[in-house]
């Protein structure tokens, strides 16, 4: 996966402008038009996304495009949304991580355009106006790091939480972490979660300051792609022995758990939302019932189940060229 992410989606490299969209396959394509709007377009773990998005489309024939910015702010986001909107597309992925999104959501809606955003998956459909919501099984995945590091630490020490950024999918992540590891494990002292951000010089600093300011600190736990390098080199410059727990199979995360930097990782399923998000937008527009809810599981893995996700990256070395179809249109999550 990651090998097939870096190789490049066409235009994935490029700003997405009202000009001059981004087109997700340069193949001759065929029935719906959707759309993905999404931020951070250059990141590793979207860069995964992005690939099941991609592939869903040529897998099932769509005409599909990228809009995607370079900035986590809505305001450069909303634009994009209104882009695709004017075009019309007939469906949209759309990464909504705030009810920021929500009228913007509404005016799709009102033109019976079908709306699923992948990866956040805690808003209630009557007040976002969403078609479907589809991504990890937060609460699950949260008091299972929860439960991991308890039982690593011995059910005791002090453990902080940092977040990408304050938005439901990282603040429910949060807080499940934080309730379990009370109701299980009350000796250990969870400290107020704290925003890591997502420039890597600037968490690592963040970091680094929760040790300084903490010293008796002996886990971790961000909710974020690049909180495994922020953790296990704030750890390794302050010279502290911690338990790091963070995100997402990306091969440099892979490499950390690898070389017992970092103690394990949440396997979000990235590749598999923003596919399922595209066969669930074409469901809809072709007037089949949709769930809401979709929920995929996330299991917790540790350096003897990496083998798995190292096999993602080692597809490519098995012939695939560039970006291609999976062999069947959906993946089992």
């Amino acid at each position: 996966f990651n090998d097939r992410a870096e190789a490049g989606i066409a235009g994935v490299t490029a700003p997405a402008t009202a000009a001059s969209p981004t087109q997700a396959s340069s193949a001759a394509t065929k029935g719906h038009h959707i759309a993905l709007v999404q931020f951070l377009k250059g990141h590793p773990v979207h860069r995964l996304m992005q690939l099941g998005f991609h592939e869903a489309c040529v897998a099932l024939q769509y005409d599909c495009e990228l809009l995607l910015t370079d900035s986590t702010s809505a305001p450069d986001m909303i634009p994009l949304a209104e882009q695709a909107l004017a075009e019309p597309v007939d469906g949209i992925v759309f990464a909504s991580f705030s009810n920021s999104f929500f009228p913007t959501i509404a005016k799709f809606k009102a033109k019976g355009i079908p709306v699923v955003t992948p990866h956040f998956t805690s808003f209630d459909q009557a007040e976002s106006g969403l078609t479907a919501v589809v991504g990890a099984d937060v609460a699950a995945y949260g008091k299972a790091v929860a439960d991991a590091m308890g039982d690593k630490l011995g059910g005791a020490g002090t453990v902080a939480v940092t977040q990408g950024s304050f938005n439901q999918t990282e603040n429910l992540a949060a807080t499940s972490f934080k309730d379990e590891m009370t109701a299980k494990y009350p000796n250990i002292k969870v400290l107020p979660a704290q925003e890591e951000g997502f420039d890597q010089a600037g968490a690592i600093a963040k970091a680094e300051a929760i040790i300084a300011g903490n010293p008796d600190i002996t886990g971790a736990f961000s909710t974020t792609g690049a909180g495994p390098t922020t953790w296990s080199t704030a750890a390794a410059d302050t010279n502290k022995n911690i338990v790091i727990i963070s995100m997402d199979y990306t091969r440099p995360n892979l490499d950390l758990v690898k070389a017992g930097k970092v103690y394990g990782l949440v396997a979000q399923p990235l590749y598999d939302e923003f596919y399922q998000a595209v066969v669930l937008v074409g469901e809809a527009i072709d007037g089949k019932p949709v769930q809401y809810r979709n929920l995929l599981p996330a299991p917790v893995i540790f350096a003897k189940d990496l083998d798995k996700y190292y096999a993602f990256n080692d597809r490519a070395e098995a012939g695939i060229s560039g970006v291609t179809a999976p062999a069947t249109a959906v993946p089992t999550p």
